[in-house]
């Protein structure tokens, strides 16, 4: 069954990050797997949960806030990238920031959409 979120480019970006977070996180200290681990796993899964939720919603309003959770969400795996990599578990080449970016800005520009819609 597809639901409406399964065409928004950003729920399909998103997956791909939790995919590249898990393949990344892989490789990181056996000590790590309940501490930086599992944070970045789990915040890097909400993002496209987040989306879901606020797409099956009543309205635009409750979107919104799910998509501003989701960006919220974002922002704490960017910070956990630079923790890795500042730790040594990644490397400075690591693409998952400029996932993160792309990320950020489809559900920036999903945003002021709808932010816009609602306005009017």
């Amino acid at each position: 069954m597809r639901r409406k979120h399964h065409n928004l480019k950003l729920w399909q970006d998103s997956r791909a990050l939790v995919k590249e977070v898990y393949e990344a996180t892989g490789d990181f200290p056996r000590e790590e797997i309940y501490g930086l681990t599992g944070q970045m796993r789990r915040a890097a899964v909400s993002i496209p949960s987040k989306i879901a939720e606020g797409a099956g919603r009543n309205g635009v309003r409750e979107f919104i806030q799910f998509l501003s959770i989701a960006r919220g969400s974002l922002s704490e795996l960017e910070t956990q990238v630079v923790l890795a990599q500042d730790l040594g578990y990644l490397d400075e080449t690591s693409s998952l920031l400029e996932r993160i970016g792309s990320v950020f800005s489809l559900a920036g520009g999903l945003l002021t959409s709808l932010q816009k819609r609602f306005s009017e």
